[in-house]
């Protein structure tokens, strides 16, 4: 058994495509990257969100990995080995909004990693088009904090749920 450690309350985690790294976020607002191949090394620190990391999602690809904060953004940061420069934020994207609740909302790449999902407490399933880098989908129907989604694996379905009790499931369109 290993343990790695934050120093405060982790809520996310998450493996990259091999295994080799795993990723964490936590309530101090950061991500950190552990590779499992050097337990001793000191993790690499994501820095950037202003508020607590509540999902996290890696690319199917291993090359990126989505966080959602409640500093009400999704955030995009390159976490390909050997990526230049000390700030691997690539994109700041906004519409996951938090809420008093301070529901623990989670983000989710589709398949082939095309589309981005992320729940919101505005009660909306929010789905960026990653080749666009622009929101695609906003799902409304929930009466409650939507506080996780995912991609149906070979279908154009995703799924949601939230404070409201239910599931939804829609099919989204070309």
């Amino acid at each position: 058994v290993h343990t790695f450690e934050h120093q405060y309350q982790i809520l996310a985690v998450s493996f990259d495509d091999t295994a080799e790294r795993i990723f964490s976020g936590s309530l101090d607002n950061t991500v950190l990257v552990y590779d499992m191949r050097m337990r001793d090394a000191d993790p690499e620190v994501l820095e950037g969100h202003g508020d607590s990391i509540t999902g996290l999602d890696v690319s199917k690809d291993g090359n990126f990995l989505a966080t959602n904060s409640m500093d009400n953004t999704v955030r995009i940061w390159d976490v390909r080995p050997f990526a230049g420069g000390r700030n691997r934020c690539l994109r700041i994207m906004r519409g996951a909004t938090h809420n008093f609740e301070k529901n623990l909302l989670r983000v989710r790449w589709s398949e082939k990693d095309a589309l981005l999902a992320a729940g919101s407490a505005d009660q909306n399933v929010n789905i960026w088009d990653m080749k666009q880098l622009q929101l695609a989908y906003r799902l409304p129907g929930h009466t409650g904090s939507v506080n996780e989604v995912c991609f149906h694996p070979k279908e154009p379905i995703i799924a949601s749920v939230a404070s409201d009790r239910l599931v939804f499931m829609g099919e989204l369109g070309d």
